[in-house]
Parts: C-alpha cells; structure tokens; sequence
C-alpha cells in the first residue's frame, strides 16, 4: 500500500526538513529510486537550478537515481519513469497549476495506481489531499478548493496560528488538518500520524493531533 508524506513546507536551499524526507526515503528503499515532479510553478525551471539542487539534495538523502518527469514527456515515458521509482516527489509552488497539469497528463490515475512512498511538499502535499486550503499572500482570503482526493482529508500547509480565525470558521464545515513548515502530515493505509506538529481545526475549534 501506498505511504505518504504531507509536507508543510520546506526550504530546500536550508534542507530544513531533511530528517522527515530521511524517513520517507528510507520507507521506500535503501537506495530509493526517486522520480521529481517539478509542475507547480507557472514556468518551467529552465536554467535547472532548482532541479540540480534537488538533484543534490536527495543523492545526499542516499538515493541511487533521481530522475525528472517533464511535463512535455509522452505519458508512457512518465509512467515507465513512475512504475520504476520507489518514491515519487511532487515539489512545492502553485497548487491549482499543479493539479490541472497533473489531471491533464493523466499523472493522477498513475498515482491512484502507485504502492510505494509519495511525498508531497507545500502544493505538492495539498494537491493529494480531498480538499486544500489556500491562502494568498496579497490578501487574507483564505478559500478552499478540491485536490485529487488520494488522501481523504482537508489540509492546510505552511500553516501559522494567525490564521487561525479563518481556519476555525472554515472548519464548521471541513476538517483540516494545518501543518506548519518543518512538519508532515504521514497517510499510511488510512492511519495519519504526525512528524513534528500538525493541529486539527473542527467544528469551529482547534486542537494539537497526537
């Protein structure tokens, strides 16, 4: 059964939730074979700068292979790329960019299908989530939206206690489950569990999960 990691938030260039991605790659295998997909930005990282830096960052994490789905690939070249990896990483950026695209190219019927380790970071963690919370930096709107719904419950990321207004008003109709950066929400066979802190906002209230 598939394994998945919910990250709140990372800065990669920091490395600062290099111990939650350590488990996650050591679920998935020894030396994992890791498949990137880099598609929630509105461009393409065409200088590859991020992609070389994750690139390093996970052959430090003792991956054996990192390899990238490009959004231009055939879908029967991301596939074989999925279906070979043990892990599938989905990066951070614009969650509705992510999720279109990944609808587009058919990736979420190949994730529905896939018995390993996903991870997801930022966008990447909402966009595998039933619902997801947004907020935008411009305005204190928050609003929520529907994800590809592997996992079957409301998520809010790089979650901070001064949105908590919001998110209680929102969770009289959803539970969310809101994971500050340098956390990770953990789907394990319909089980959550929690590295670092993640609080649950219901019926208009707030609480730690444990």
């Amino acid at each position: 059964m598939v394994k998945m990691y919910l990250l709140g938030g990372e800065n990669v260039l920091k490395q600062d939730s290099r111990e939650i991605n350590e488990v996650a790659f050591r679920e998935a295998a020894e030396s994992p074979r890791v498949v990137v997909f880099p598609w929630a930005r509105a461009s393409f990282d065409k200088t590859y700068k991020r992609r070389k830096r994750l690139f390093n960052y996970f052959r430090s994490l003792g991956a054996s292979i990192v390899d990238f789905a490009d959004h231009s690939d055939a879908l029967e070249d991301i596939k074989r790329k999925v279906e070979f990896s043990d892990l599938v990483y989905l990066t951070g950026g614009l969650t509705t960019v992510l999720i279109e695209r990944l609808k587009n190219q058919s990736v979420d019927v190949l994730l529905r299908k896939y018995d390993k380790v996903i991870v997801g970071r930022s966008a990447g963690a909402l966009a595998l989530c039933k619902k997801c919370v947004l907020t935008d930096r411009r305005k204190p709107e928050v609003k929520m939206i529907n994800g590809l719904g592997l996992v079957d419950v409301g998520v809010k990321v790089h979650y901070k206690s001064s949105e908590d207004a919001e998110l209680k008003r929102l969770s009289k109709k959803e539970k969310i489950y809101a994971i500050p950066e340098r956390s990770a929400l953990v789907y394990d066979n319909g089980f959550l569990s929690l590295i670092g802190d993640v609080y649950v906002f219901q019926n208009g209230g707030k609480a730690r999960f444990d």
